[in-house]
């Protein structure tokens, strides 16, 4: 079956509009995917937006799939038809790179993001490659897991890095990611500081695991915490107050980035040789790193703080995001 249904950006900042588009032949290492739930993940709106400058238009956008497996190319393994699977934001990599015989996927060089130059999850159906469509543990609710797949992974994979039972972690920025990274630092069993800059959410990041709570607009609070956090978490896209974060580290502290910043990081060299700082940054992660982050997050009851819309009220759902409402990641479910 070569005919979808999609929700087509036919050009960016432009509203979705819905079209029937031809797959063409199943490759012979795909998998095809009977969307059920995606979510709607900002990286959506900056591929949307062009921000980024590397979209392509018409685009089907989406990379937080769950659905079941409807066909198999003959080559495929691992994967059966019946199976519910997940699809985040890569859905294929040349599988013969040192980097993909090394375990590290996500660094391929000929990695194909589901929503560039394929197509993605605001659909009927998708496709990806059989190592990229991730089985989905049993224990976990399905149509709560689609938003683990691109922002659960992102958090998850630095957490894993660089965190330790014993480490004090600090999150910048408390939506769509940070409301995950305070759940999943928590149940790596980390003493958790948010940093937010609405007061709304303080009492909200308590909920998610946090053990403190700091305005990241107050710089004197952040003072305060001085060489007293391993780790700082950022998820936020948006310029901070460097120095006072780089200030709490401790020593040998990491200041790590996820968020998709586009403004250069002002860093003074002092700044991190002193207590041998370091300043980082990550993407999403591997199908073996995903499949660990979904095990842990079923073991540990783990899911995102959702609200759910049809599918065919994907435009309204981007509004909604784009306006910053959405507490705290959208789930739009298939409704063709």
């Amino acid at each position: 079956m070569g005919q979808i249904d999609a929700w087509v950006a036919t050009a960016a900042k432009q509203k979705l509009v819905r079209q029937q588009i031809d797959l063409g032949p199943l490759g012979d290492e795909e998998v095809e995917v009977q969307v059920e739930h995606c979510g709607l993940c900002h990286s959506d709106l900056s591929m949307l937006g062009n921000d980024w400058g590397w979209s392509r238009f018409p685009a089907v956008l989406g990379h937080e799939v769950v659905g079941t497996v409807v066909a198999v190319g003959r080559a495929a393994k691992g994967i059966h038809i019946g199976q519910k699977v997940g699809v985040g934001w890569t859905a294929e990599s040349c599988m013969h790179c040192r980097r993909c015989l090394s375990g590290e996927h996500h660094m391929c060089a000929e990695a194909v993001p589901t929503i560039v130059g394929h197509r993605g999850g605001f659909a009927s159906r998708v496709r990806a490659h059989w190592a990229w469509a991730i089985p989905l543990p049993e224990t976990l609710d399905t149509s709560e897991a689609g938003p683990l797949l691109c922002g659960g992974i992102t958090v998850f994979g630095p957490l894993a890095l660089f965190a330790r039972p014993a480490s004090r972690v600090g999150v910048v920025g408390i939506g769509g990611l940070g409301h995950l990274a305070l759940k999943f630092a928590a149940a790596f069993g980390c003493e958790v500081t948010a940093f937010t800059s609405s007061e709304g959410k303080f009492q909200e990041a308590r909920g998610f695991g946090a053990h403190h709570v700091v305005s990241s607009r107050d710089t004197s609070a952040i003072k305060k915490l001085a060489g007293t956090l391993d780790l700082i978490l950022v998820t936020v896209s948006v310029p901070l107050e460097w120095d006072s974060l780089l200030g709490a580290l401790a020593p040998n502290g990491r200041l790590h980035l996820v968020g998709g910043l586009l403004e250069p990081i002002p860093v003074g060299a002092f700044s991190l040789i002193g207590g041998q700082k370091s300043l980082s940054g990550s993407p999403v992660g591997s199908p073996v790193g995903i499949a660990t982050m979904l095990d842990f997050a079923a073991r540990h009851r783990i899911s995102p703080q959702t609200e759910h819309l049809p599918m065919s009220r994907v435009n309204e759902a981007v509004e909604r995001l784009e306006a910053g409402k959405a507490r705290y990641r959208i789930i739009l479910e298939a409704d063709f």
